[in-house]
């Protein structure tokens, strides 16, 4: 089945590693794919499919333990290092060194990789001026910005010119603007240089822009085809349904996503909700579930068949736990109407630099509030200010009605926290992990036992796996898990879903609308502008300032239209705007 012409061919391909729990796991499992050159491919499926795992054995860094497996035409479990020979890769957490320049990281890079001297002026000046880069080569790596720092990571991977690129999830963790540039860096190399390019993503408009798709799941492959065929499989089925003025979309979303006999997925967009129904689905009982919203049908997209192939591999395997969306203890809480944070004058300096500038703005109990902004903005910096980990330089600061310059430790007590990156202890079991964490927060005997199972229960966690093991999503459903083991008022996620499939982002965000409808407040941050669609109001920021706060739909008209735009594109708009209007005013007052 030798194929001369493909870039990769993969026969029967099987990796097998001892699962946490013990016993086999296939992570990629008689696999047979074969990429054509000189296009981009993309390789999606939720946490734990094997794309990374076969990403490392193209790249010769895993040897395949069945199977056959063709890079260029190179064996590549015989001679893996005549592959990376030929070959670029940038896995999920490319090693910048932080305490090196921009300039000395791409110098560094092409030793490592033997580029010639003669050959590197021009290289190097071609990735500057690709990721505009070239006024920061003095910079050093640490003090770039997330989508910065990618950048530089693509420039070093590029240092030398390839004849295959493998990127792993190049887009996990930077904003909208950054993932925009990304993209049109790894387009431009395909289009002027006929490179192949192999790309893993948890974005499925980013999928839609490659020529072919392979769908993973459980270490098979499920599909593959181009973006619009993959799609036609939901065809007829995909829906928009606005509703009344009295429901929010977030609501109506929930409602449907919960009708599993019904409706294959639900999820919000431009103030309305975009669904799929299930092909049997009896037309009477769809009415009565969408009650009042209006139903317009729409064209597919590559995220609803995606989503057709998850559910239907979880329904093969099993309901999902549910999960919960009472929360009886913060609903007593909800009749107090006054704000649970108070943000006046708010400012955060690092010595010359400010990082936040006299941010003001107010969260009410119950209400989801996200905070937005590219990387380096100050979001961060906001956020860490709210969860009492950082002081204030000046301003007013005030959490759970308690203010944070006097009464910071109290406050702590009545807030959860789950933080960017897996904050928890790798070495310890869920279980384990657990019972410290109750701990911490004071929880003790029985209260603590009851806590620690009935989290276990509502997330579907596996007890005795050791969490450093965990597929990304699994991790993050046991940090969500830590964070709410106290039943805190508020509750601080920073980026919880970031580098997590479609399927775990939609089971996440149900189990927070139904914590908001219990009454506690949630203060997020995210780069997946379709998250800023469950929030109340949010917050875009830009170099320490706030450039827009109010509803999403408020924001999307802030940046221009009706209001019914996608906040992917208004985020953009705004941020350019802002920094547009900065420039003009040449340092002054914005």
């Amino acid at each position: 089945m030798n194929d001369v012409r493909a870039t990769v061919v993969a026969d029967n391909l099987r990796k097998t590693f001892e699962a946490p729990g013990g016993g086999p796991l296939h992570a990629v499992n008689e696999v047979s794919l074969r990429v054509r050159p000189g296009e981009l491919t993309a390789l999606v499926g939720p946490d734990g499919a094997g794309k990374t795992t076969l990403l490392r054995m193209v790249a010769g860094l895993l040897e395949p333990d069945a199977g056959t497996l063709l890079v260029l035409g190179i064996d590549a479990a015989r001679d893996p290092q005549a592959v990376q020979d030929r070959i670029s890769y940038m896995p999920q957490r490319f090693g910048l060194y932080e305490d090196l320049s921009v300039q000395e990281n791409l110098d560094l890079y092409a030793d490592l990789h033997g580029v010639p001297r003669e050959a590197r002026r021009e290289r190097f000046a071609r990735m500057l001026e690709m990721t505009d880069m070239a006024r920061f080569t003095d910079r050093l790596a640490g003090k770039l910005s997330g989508g910065m720092k990618q950048k530089l990571g693509l420039a070093c991977t590029l240092v030398r010119s390839p004849d295959l690129l493998l990127l792993d999830e190049p887009s996990v963790g930077v904003d909208p603007l950054s993932r925009r540039d990304l993209w049109q860096i790894v387009r431009q190399l395909v289009d002027d240089e006929n490179l192949s390019v192999i790309v893993s993503t948890a974005y499925m408009d980013e999928a839609e822009r490659c020529a072919q798709v392979f769908v993973m799941h459980e270490g098979r492959l499920l599909a593959e085809g181009a973006p619009a065929a993959l799609a036609g499989r939901a065809r007829g089925l995909t829906f928009t349904a606005v509703p009344t003025p009295d429901v929010p979309a977030r609501d109506l979303q929930a409602r449907l996503i919960d009708a599993g006999a019904l409706i294959v997925d639900a999820v919000p967009k431009g103030g309305a909700v975009r669904f799929i129904r299930q092909p049997d689905a009896d037309e009477r009982a769809l009415g009565e579930l969408l009650g009042g919203a209006e139903r317009r049908a729409r064209p597919q997209e590559l995220e609803d068949a995606f989503m057709m192939m998850l559910r239907r591999h979880q329904e093969d395997a099993g309901s999902a736990p549910q999960p919960e969306t009472t929360a009886p203890q913060a609903a007593a809480r909800a009749k107090d109407d006054g704000p649970v944070i108070v943000v006046r004058g708010l400012v955060r300096k690092f010595g010359d630099f400010t990082a936040v500038a006299s941010t003001s703005f107010e969260v009410a109990r119950g209400e989801i509030f996200g905070l937005l902004g590219p990387n380096g903005a100050g979001k961060t910096t906001t956020f860490r200010m709210l969860c009492g980990l950082l002081p204030a330089t000046s301003g007013h600061l005030e959490v759970a009605g308690l203010n944070l310059r006097t009464a910071r430790a109290r406050a702590r007590g009545r807030i959860g926290y789950v933080s960017q990156k897996f904050a928890l202890y790798g070495n310890l079991t869920v279980r384990e992990n657990l019972e410290f964490f109750g701990g911490a927060y004071g929880l003790r005997g029985q209260a603590r036992r009851e806590r620690v199972a009935a989290m276990i229960d509502r997330f579907g966690l596996e007890p005795k796996a050791v969490s450093g093991l965990l597929p990304g999503g699994y991790k993050q459903r046991l940090a969500m898990a830590a964070g709410l083991l106290h039943e805190p008022e508020i509750l601080f996620l920073d980026e919880p879903t970031s580098g997590i499939d479609p399927l775990a982002r939609r089971a996440f965000w149900r189990t927070i609308t139904g914590l908001a409808q219990g009454g506690v407040t949630v203060v997020i941050t995210t780069h997946f502008m379709e998250e800023a669609e469950y929030c109340d109001r949010i917050a875009i920021q830009d170099a320490g300032r706030m450039l827009a706060l109010g509803t999403p739909r408020e924001v999307r008209e802030q940046a221009g239209g009706d209001g019914a735009a996608d906040m992917d594109s208004a985020f953009i708009a705004i941020v350019e705007q802002g920094r547009a209007q900065a420039s003009r005013g040449a340092g002054g007052a914005v």
